[in-house]
């Protein structure tokens, strides 16, 4: 009887300790989407406002 109350007292804690997780988890993916959402409307406003892209790396400007 002792050892089904230790194993379930254990469990109970991984329950609890796993629950924790997931939440920050959630509230992480809130977050992350909120940005990334974010960044998809600043980006369709710069392409709406015609303000062109990012010049990467060695990349010539279109007027060369």
């Amino acid at each position: 009887m002792e050892q089904l109350e230790e194993t379930i007292a254990h469990l109970s804690r991984t329950v609890d300790d796993l629950s924790d997780i997931v939440t920050k988890q959630q509230r992480e993916i809130d977050r992350l989407t909120a940005r990334v959402e974010m960044l998809m409307r600043r980006e369709g406003e710069r392409e709406a406002a015609g303000s062109g892209g990012i010049v990467i790396g060695d990349e010539r400007p279109p007027h060369y």
